[in-house]
């Protein structure tokens, strides 16, 4: 079972805020397992176009690195990785109006350099949570979903 297939409304929601803008924050760990982060961009590949591959948001997600970057280092090294969508800004005057924001953890897994693709490494991304935070009211709520635990919701005040 998939996010797709889950909880196809949050995981529209969640690429919604992904592609809100271009530059995403990727969290790798370093060789002494202190984490490090990069800027990233991600992009979705619909599910009718992927090759296999865990999907999520309405396709799978993948990204690409710079031959020789540290974060292909640490990734080489422990694929495992969380991502950060764009930080956008609650409006001050309205604060259910922000967007939200949402991320992803998971496995990084090799993939083939897509024809138009400047040299690099390119990878899929295997999904083992995501989250998603947004404010309604007076209330912080959280959604996430998890492949063995599923789709959840909780709110705090």
């Amino acid at each position: 079972m998939d996010i797709d297939s889950e909880v196809p409304e949050f995981a529209a929601r969640v690429r919604r805020i992904f592609e809100s803008g271009t530059n995403k924050t990727l969290a790798t760990l370093r060789r002494d397992g202190s984490p490090r982060i990069s800027g990233t961009e991600l992009e979705f590949e619909l599910a009718a176009d992927m090759a296999g591959g865990t999907g999520t948001a309405a396709g799978r997600v993948t990204l690409g690195m710079m031959p020789g970057s540290r974060k292909l280092a640490d990734v080489q090294r422990d694929p495992r990785v969380a991502i950060h969508s764009p930080t956008l800004e609650p409006p001050k005057d309205d604060p259910n109006a922000w967007i939200g924001d949402a991320k992803f953890a998971g496995t990084l897994i090799s993939i083939t350099q897509p024809a138009a693709g400047p040299p690099g490494a390119y990878f899929k991304l295997d999904i083992t949570e995501v989250v998603l935070t947004y404010v309604i009211g007076d209330e912080l709520v959280v959604e996430s979903w998890h492949p063995h635990r599923g789709w959840r919701r909780m709110t705090r005040t």
